[in-house]
């Protein structure tokens, strides 16, 4: 595919990196940022010191103030937080193909970013970005690969092209729904994998919990409408092993810390960046009391991270409850 104009809304690691690749696709990107003051460091310094030091900003890209006029672009990235989606895509009117790269759900209403993105431009072609990326690892240039969700496989086709590179292998899906739930739901399960270790467990006690939490996601989603090959997947397994393993992870370090002993605003202090885990244990609950379907992992981590119980005591309720047969329809589960 030849040169496009993009456009990258967001300027933390993730919008960097982003960034980073496409630029070094032959693409030109505009990178916005909310924070005048950095959007002016990395203008002159053409390096993200606080979120991606190291590692120089092609000459591909310019940098733009999200709060300023932002002319459409043949794409759009968004690459915010997730309670930033909806104000964040205010500024993207008239932009004709919006990739949301963010993971997570809206607070609240517990809607896919997807969703909220669709709501806001109606008039957009909107799918998503997702799969075990690490921002440091793209920009790095060690080998990753991604799946890009469009209900149009045209569209699809056209961002895969776009992202893809030898280092950043893409491949497309329709099923735009289980790729945003999937991505959104392993940051919660990384938070349990992160306290397992914390409280000092093995990998057969974090293993069990990936595969009880990896099996109620998919639920979730089978009872949402998502496929269930999409959870077996890049942007389900793929996504999951690479949060809940790596201590590059935000949700994963979260989760550790949780169960080494500190406090929830301690940790995010210390990170000094969002983890989306947080919030979407809230929203997951949401939605499994919506379908009707059983998530007691989540519940238990939710509940950990609301401080309603102790680590120790949310393993103990995990592994005493009555084991069911696996492969259960979600109302019996």
């Amino acid at each position: 595919m030849g040169r496009m104009e993009v456009t990258v809304l967001g300027a933390g690691s993730w919008g960097t990196a982003l960034s980073i690749l496409l630029a070094r696709n032959g693409h030109s990107v505009t990178l916005a940022g909310r924070n005048h003051e950095e959007i002016d460091t990395l203008r002159a310094a053409r390096e993200n010191l606080r979120f991606m030091p190291g590692f120089v900003i092609p000459e591909g890209v310019e940098f733009a103030y999200l709060d300023a006029p932002l002319p459409p672009t043949e794409m759009t990235v968004i690459a915010v937080p997730s309670t930033a989606v909806r104000e964040v895509c205010a500024r993207a009117k008239g932009h004709p193909l919006i990739v949301v790269a963010s993971k997570g759900l809206e607070a609240g209403s517990a809607k896919t970013l997807s969703q909220v993105a669709s709501e806001v431009l109606p008039d957009a072609d909107v799918g998503a970005i997702s799969g075990p990326n690490l921002a440091v690892e793209i920009v790095r240039g060690i080998p990753t690969a991604a799946v890009t969700a469009f209900a149009d496989l045209d569209t699809a086709d056209r961002v895969r092209a776009a992202f893809m590179c030898r280092t950043f292998r893409v491949y497309v899906s329709q099923d735009v729904l289980g790729v945003e739930l999937a991505g959104a739901l392993k940051n919660v399960l990384a938070i349990g994998a992160g306290l397992s270790d914390g409280l000092g467990f093995g990998d057969n006690t974090k293993g069990a919990l990936l595969a009880r939490g990896l099996h109620e996601m998919t639920l979730l989603g089978l009872a949402m409408g998502a496929r269930q090959e999409t959870f077996m997947g890049l942007a389900g397994v793929g996504d999951l092993f690479a949060t809940a393993v790596s201590k590059l992870s935000r949700n994963y370090r979260v989760g550790r810390a949780l169960g080494e002993g500190l406090s929830l605003p301690e940790i995010l202090k210390q990170i000094d960046q969002v983890a989306e885990g947080v919030s979407t244990s809230d929203s997951a609950l949401i939605l499994a009391r919506r379908e009707g379907v059983a998530m007691p992992v989540f519940e238990a981590i939710e509940s950990v991270i609301r401080s309603r119980v102790q680590p120790l005591h949310a393993v103990s309720l995990l592994m005493e409850r009555l084991p069911r047969l696996e492969g259960l329809h979600p109302a019996e589960a």
